[in-house]
């Protein structure tokens, strides 16, 4: 999927391996950014 592809980019890009996620997927329904520290 080229939505996939394109957010693991900008996963790659705007986080470090030692932060959580920035980008979160939510399963059916697509995906949510949020800010670091911000409970999920």
């Amino acid at each position: 999927n080229v939505v996939d592809v394109f957010v693991s980019y900008l996963r790659r890009k705007m986080e470090a391996e030692d932060e959580p996620r920035m980008i979160q997927t939510v399963r059916g329904v697509g995906f949510v950014l949020r800010e670091p520290g911000e409970a999920g």
